[in-house]
């Protein structure tokens, strides 16, 4: 073969390497690397062991979301209620506990299943009603925010947070450190290992079932899939079924870090876990995405706030930094697309 042969033959297979998925992580991989650095020379605070413990706390219940909004965003759909839906679910899994008297295991699952009955009814009026995604979404958002807001009224009398003041285990859930307990210099605290174990489920459920292939199916070509023989609209029922559970989980998470639910907590959790999403290469033309680059794209917001907060930069100025990120994430993929 010829040295010009081997040019052609080498220029189309670097151009695709350069296209593909796994360049889209690698170039979140690499935004994140360089945050981190940046961060570390600008400021003496940044990689402080609390700090990076902050980091990772922050990460976790907004990873926990982004994680189930992965799910929707592949099937080209979106979630606009994950963030009242986890205040939602925070709020039944306190009122459960401490109105109720459950045992926290049964309170916590409360909470799970609030979340997924919530997705359910996503998923339900969007595959069955045909209501385009943020319509519907956008109208859960409402719902569950006044649920959050009605249920304490309806109990208490006013508006208030419900505390776990009498069971104070409930909060070892995510502010506890099994490997602390082991490795008494490294304590990383539970939350962070429900994250990663979250993600494990995510990732197995994506790449190793027919649920995940399905969900990738739909978002490539919905109409193919349906004329295969899925039925569509309960597969993708069961996406935002899904995709609900993870935002339960996020509450259960939540309530168990502050020892309370509060009512209005959730209001932009959903920004942050839609951004984690799109910024960790998950494309909202459906069809792409991976949970190891949403957990990429998570780190990159925690940390960038993170940072961009020991440096002093107002918060107004931080929301500016990080929609711009996303508007480059959403272009580069874009190109990306255009180019295949």
């Amino acid at each position: 073969m010829t040295t010009t042969e081997n040019t052609a033959t080498t220029a189309p297979a670097k151009r695709s390497l350069f296209r593909s998925e796994a360049a889209q992580k690698l170039l979140a991989f690499g935004a994140l690397i360089v945050i981190f650095i940046f961060f570390s020379l600008a400021s003496p605070y940044f990689l402080t062991k609390d700090n990076v413990i902050g980091i990772l706390l922050a990460t976790a219940v907004n990873g926990v979301l982004a994680l189930g909004v992965t799910f929707v965003i592949i099937t080209a759909g979106i979630d606009l209620s994950v963030g009242t839906v986890m205040t939602l679910a925070a709020m039944t899994t306190a009122v459960s506990i401490t109105v109720w008297g459950l045992p926290i295991p049964l309170g916590i699952l409360v909470g799970l299943l609030t979340g997924m009955l919530a997705g359910a009814i996503n998923g339900v009026v969007i595959a069955r009603m045909k209501i385009p995604p943020f319509v519907a979404t956008l109208g859960m958002m409402m719902i569950a925010r006044g649920l959050a807001l009605v249920i304490p009224a309806a109990i208490f009398g006013s508006v208030r947070p419900v505390y776990f003041n009498d069971h104070p285990i409930f909060g070892q859930i995510m502010m506890g450190s099994l490997v602390g307990k082991l490795l008494p210099s490294l304590p990383i605290p539970n939350a962070v290992l429900i994250l990663f174990g979250a993600a494990l489920v995510a990732a197995f459920l994506l790449a190793k079932t027919v649920f995940g292939r399905y969900t990738v199916a739909m978002g490539s070509n919905e109409e193919a899939t349906r004329l295969s023989g899925i039925n569509v609209a309960n597969w993708k029922t069961l996406v935002y079924a899904v995709g609900g559970l993870f935002s339960g989980l996020a509450g259960v998470m939540i309530a168990s870090r502050l020892s309370s639910a509060q009512p209005g907590l959730g209001a932009g959790y959903e920004l942050d876990a839609i951004a984690a999403v799109v910024i960790g290469g998950t494309s909202l033309s459906g069809g792409e995405g991976t949970i190891l680059g949403t957990l990429i794209g998570a780190f990159i917001i925690s940390t960038l706030t993170n940072g961009l907060r020991i440096l002093g930069v107002p918060q107004e100025w931080q929301f500016v930094i990080t929609g711009v990120i996303v508007i480059l994430a959403v272009y580069l993929d874009i190109l990306r697309r255009r180019a295949r």
